[in-house]
């Protein structure tokens, strides 16, 4: 490849609306192109990239037993009706009709287009159990798009959908695809990758698990445990408070002893310089009267806490969610120093929940409590947080009034408590350990489905003796272009990325810094003679400055740098330089070949 043939401009500088940093190289090396929200064109660079992380995909689904298939993008609405899947899936999914009125769907996952294909063939237990996959473009109305390809509307997806005869054989294969996947993320180069369990969303099923980038550029939150080397997305991650008062542990294995801010004071003697609050604290084995405090305009968690000279953990708070498609309300009562976990809270309700701000008929905002609250059309949901709390700061369900000494056992009597809330950092693992969150990529998802599909959409098989039945599936997706984004992420220096071999746009890049016509000669010897031997090159021909030469290749982030400069070429020499700068060695013009070959060589060897 010649570089002055090269389409795509290299920036010098950041583009304005690039955020993170593989947003930054991609868009100032020439990778990619914005068109429009979550939509971008790629260039020759990015195409060679993607292209071979999808053999790398490809080759470790082929050892697994995949069977490659294409399927529409364009799918008709009949099919996600018998999933279910065309109401219950909210605006993220692209409707839109055909010339004739018919109602059709972008798809942004196969589940459908995959029992469509293979239920009316596969009717015999003989037949089972088979993988399909593809690589096919995907749409979702994705509302945030932002990170580059991070988070994207339009995007190319390795969707794999397996399918069984049981339960058990169902679990073999999903360990089979973990480690496929494992594989896959070593090989492109990232094999810090971890997998983190997580919630199976709208995909259904019961156990799901994500591939997770840990890297500040990640929008997800995982809860890591270093003692155990767990790792749970935040969505599903169960809460383990600390009680408040008796200093044990709530969760669900069990409790476990914390030492009380009632110790420390008995400790630290009668006053200690503690603020009286602490002191209070101590009588947490007693329960206080409930009384009502005139607390004109202290609405927040903040000003609740000033006021009362309290700690978050002392106030319980309230938070408003409509219910997509109905009218009910859902207020829930959560711990003050927690938040709501609206992925576990839609799991409670059977629905999707939006957080609901302003006005909601008999709500009281910035007072609505637990105790004596009277609203139609509202389901009360009490997290595990507040659940044997005593003494606590609660709304009192009428403006500029808050009740003091609210007991949840006692005033609360009889209400079931849920598991509704964030983790916070330093929260505790079932091993006793503690939680530390970190930001995490989605690079790739597997998860168990069961019957779901395959039972709505009514595919069976007959068993051995002859008896009906449905198959279960699994399925396995990883986003191709933020595998690509991801690498970037975590593989680059100040300059630019640094490809990993095994998916580097080119294998070589020569640089010819003089227009002397004997230099270029021996540049572009070396230039065919590597590309006779197979190897991906590319030859900067450009009348441009070493600067620019330099600059330019440093954001292609080519692995082997080869440099034609006048003062080692007065000497017979060139110089080899590694993207990573780990090698650095001036060469004789006619070793250079073999040298280059050489290193070529030895990097394949080691990417398998």
């Amino acid at each position: 490849m010649l570089l002055s043939n090269l389409l795509g401009e290299r920036l010098r500088e950041k583009p304005a609306d690039a955020k993170i940093v593989s947003q930054i190289f991609l868009m100032r090396g020439g990778y990619i192109k914005h068109v429009s929200n979550g939509s971008y064109s790629m260039l020759l660079p990015a195409v060679k990239i993607t292209q071979k992380i999808e053999g790398i995909i490809r080759e470790e689904m082929n050892k697994i037993g995949g069977q490659e298939v294409l399927m529409p993008v364009v799918l008709p609405r009949e099919l996600w009706d018998e999933s279910g899947r065309y109401e219950s899936v909210g605006a993220e999914l692209l409707r839109l009709k055909d010339r004739g009125g018919r109602d059709m769907l972008l798809a942004m996952t196969h589940e459908e287009g995959a029992v469509h294909l293979v239920r009316d063939d596969v009717t015999s237990y003989g037949r089972f159990p088979f993988m399909l996959y593809q690589f096919q473009t995907k749409f979702r109305d994705e509302p945030r798009c932002k990170g580059g390809l991070i988070r994207v509307r339009e995007f190319t997806m390795k969707d794999a959908y397996s399918f069984h005869t049981s339960q058990k054989d169902l679990e073999e294969y999903y360990k089979k695809c973990y480690k496929a996947y494992e594989n896959i993320f070593r090989r492109i180069g990232i094999p810090e990758v971890v997998a983190v369990a997580s919630d199976t969303g709208m995909m259904g099923g019961k156990v799901a698990h994500e591939f997770m980038l840990l890297c500040d550029a990640g929008e997800d939150t995982i809860c890591v445990c270093e003692k155990c080397g767990s790792y749970e997305n935040i969505e599903v991650a169960p809460v383990r408070a600390v009680k408040n008062g008796g200093g044990k542990t709530q969760n669900p294995d069990g409790f476990a002893k914390k030492k009380s801010d009632a110790a420390l004071l008995e400790k630290e003697g009668e006053n200690g310089g503690i603020e009286p609050r602490i002191r209070e604290e101590k009588n947490d084995g007693l329960e206080m009267q409930i009384s009502e405090e005139f607390t004109p305009g202290i609405e927040s968690i903040e000003q609740l806490s000033a006021h009362f000279k309290v700690e978050k953990t002392r106030i319980i708070k309230s938070a408003v969610f409509a219910v997509e498609g109905s009218n009910t309300t859902v207020v829930v009562f959560i711990r003050g120093d927690y938040e709501v976990n609206e992925t576990k809270l839609k799991k409670i309700v059977k629905a999707n929940v939006f957080p609901l701000e302003g006005k909601a008929a008999d709500l009281e905002f910035g007072y609505i409590g637990p105790v004596g609250l009277k609203a139609e059309n509202t389901l009360i949901v009490y997290d595990k947080t507040i659940e044997g709390e005593k003494n606590m700061i609660a709304g009192a369900n009428k403006k500029d009034y808050h009740f003091r000494g609210v007991s949840v056992p006692r005033d609360i009597n009889g209400a079931s408590f849920y598991d509704v809330a964030k983790v916070n950092d330093g929260d505790l693992c079932a091993c006793g350990g503690t939680y530390t969150l970190r930001k995490g990529i989605e690079v790739g998802n597997i998860f168990q489905l069961g019957t779901k599909y395959t039972a709505s959409m009514k595919m069976s098989y007959l068993d051995e003796n002859g008896a009906a039945q449905t198959p279960v599936m699994g399925c396995y997706g990883i986003g191709v272009g933020r595998a690509m984004a991801s690498v970037a992420e975590v593989r680059h220096d100040d300059n630019g990325p640094v490809w990993p071999f095994a998916i580097a746009p080119w294998q070589v890049h020569i640089n010819v810094l003089s227009g002397d016509a004997e230099i270029k000669t021996a540049a572009f010897k070396l230039y065919r003679s590597l590309l006779n031997a197979g190897i991906e090159v590319i030859i900067d021909d450009r009348k441009v400055s070493a600067g620019v030469q330099f600059a330019d290749a440093d954001l292609l982030g080519v692995p082997f740098r080869v440099v034609f400069g006048p003062k080692n070429f007065a000497n017979g020499q060139a110089e080899i330089i590694s993207r990573d700068k780990k090698i650095r060695e001036t060469v004789p013009v006619g070793e250079l070949k073999k040298t280059v070959s050489g290193y070529v060589k030895r990097a394949k060897k080691s990417i398998f």
